[in-house]
C-alpha cells in the first residue's frame, strides 16, 4: 500500500462518503474529494462507492490519492520588495494579491516564481512547489515574510515558528468600534461545516487558536456610529485565516474581507482584506542574532486610514 493510500473507519451512521473523507482530510476541498471518488479511488467494504453513499459506523473506507503529476515551476522576473537578504535567508514585503506558492491551476506569478528568479539557491525541504517557503500569508494579505535559502536555515526557522520563538505582529482595519482596549480571542478553527472554502470556529475536529488584539486607533462620530477600528494582532497559533475568522466571530470582521466580511460592497478602494503582516522577529539561523523586520503599510491601507482620519477626527 502506497503512502497516498489511507484507511479510515466510519464513526457515525448515515454520513455521506464525500463529507466523511473531507472531514478526515481537511486539507482537501470537498470538490477535490468528490473528483477522486468519481475516479473510483474510494472503497467501502472493498467496493467502489459514489460520493453520496451513506456510511454506517464501523465501515472501513480505503481512500487512494493519486500522486500529483510533476509540474515545472519556472523563475519569473517579478519585482520583489526585499527588506533583508544574506546567504541564509531573504525577507520580503509580500504584495497584496500575490499567491505565496504554486497550487492546482496556479503555476505562475507567485512569490516562489519570483524567489527562484532572484535567488540562486532555496531550501528544498518543501519540494519543488514550495522551495524556501517556511510560512505563508493569504493571497490578499500583505506584509513581511521570510524564506530560507538552505535546508539548515529552513529547519531552524520552521522550528522557531512552530514553537512561537518567532513573533509576528499584524495590523488590521476592522469594521465597527471595539470598546475594549485589548482582548484575547480563543476558539478552535477548522473547515466550515457547509462551505469547504472557508474556515470557522468549530466544536469538533478543529485546532486550538488564540489571537491577542490591541486597539491602536478608533474611527467613530458617536455611540450610534459603527465606525472602524485599527488594531494590531499577535498570534499564539498559526491557523488558516485565523485573524479573519476570530475577528468576524466577535462581530468585527476585517474591512474588505470577501469571505468573512459583510456582504455589502466595501466602501473603500482595496482588493481583499485590510490585513497586513507588519513585523516579524526571529533569531538568525546562523548568527543567532535577534532580528526584527518591519514592512510598511501598503498604500491602499494608508489611503483608507487617511480617509478615516479626515472623516471621523474633525
Amino acid at each position: 500500500m502506497s503512502d497516498s493510500t489511507k484507511v479510515f473507519t466510519a464513526d457515525q451512521d448515515d454520513e455521506r462518503l464525500d463529507r466523511f473523507l473531507t472531514r478526515m482530510e481537511p486539507a482537501l476541498s470537498r470538490a477535490h474529494v468528490q473528483k477522486v471518488i468519481a475516479e473510483g479511488q474510494a472503497l467501502v467494504g472493498g467496493r467502489v462507492r459514489k460520493s453520496n453513499y451513506k456510511l454506517q459506523a464501523g465501515e472501513e473506507v480505503i481512500f487512494h490519492l493519486p500522486e500529483a503529476k510533476p509540474v515545472e515551476i519556472l523563475p519569473e522576473d517579478i519585482p520583489l520588495a526585499i527588506l533583508y537578504e544574506d546567504s541564509d535567508i531573504i525577507v520580503v514585503n509580500k504584495a497584496r494579491g500575490m499567491v505565496v506558492h504554486p497550487a492546482t491551476g496556479i503555476y505562475t506569478g507567485t512569490l516562489v516564481n519570483a524567489l527562484l528568479y532572484h535567488c540562486k539557491d532555496l531550501s528544498g525541504i518543501n519540494g519543488e512547489i514550495r522551495p524556501g517557503i517556511v510560512h505563508r500569508l493569504d493571497k490578499d494579505t500583505s506584509g513581511v515574510m521570510v524564506a530560507a535559502k538552505n535546508d539548515a536555515a529552513h529547519l531552524d526557522l520552521a522550528e522557531q515558528i512552530r514553537t512561537k520563538a518567532a513573533h509576528r505582529i499584524y495590523w488590521a482595519i476592522v469594521c465597527g468600534n471595539i470598546r475594549e482596549e485589548a482582548g484575547v480571542i480563543k476558539g478552535d478553527i477548522g473547515r466550515h461545516p457547509t462551505d469547504r472554502k472557508k474556515m470557522a470556529i468549530v466544536h469538533e475536529h478543529g485546532k486550538p487558536a488564540v489571537t491577542h488584539f490591541r486597539v491602536l486607533e478608533r474611527f467613530e462620530h458617536g455611540p450610534r456610529d459603527n465606525g472602524y477600528t485599527l488594531i494590531d494582532c499577535k498570534l499564539y497559533t498559526g491557523r488558516t485565516h485565523q485573524i479573519r475568522v476570530h475577528m468576524a466571530s466577535i462581530g468585527h470582521p476585517v474591512l474588505g474581507d470577501p469571505k468573512y466580511g459583510p456582504r455589502k460592497a466595501c466602501p473603500f478602494a482595496i482588493k481583499g482584506q485590510a490585513l497586513h503582516s507588519m513585523q516579524l522577529t526571529l533569531t538568525h539561523p546562523r548568527t543567532r542574532e535577534s532580528m526584527t523586520f518591519t514592512a510598511p503599510l501598503p498604500e491602499d491601507m494608508e489611503k483608507i486610514l487617511r480617509a478615516l482620519r479626515a472623516k471621523f477626527q474633525r
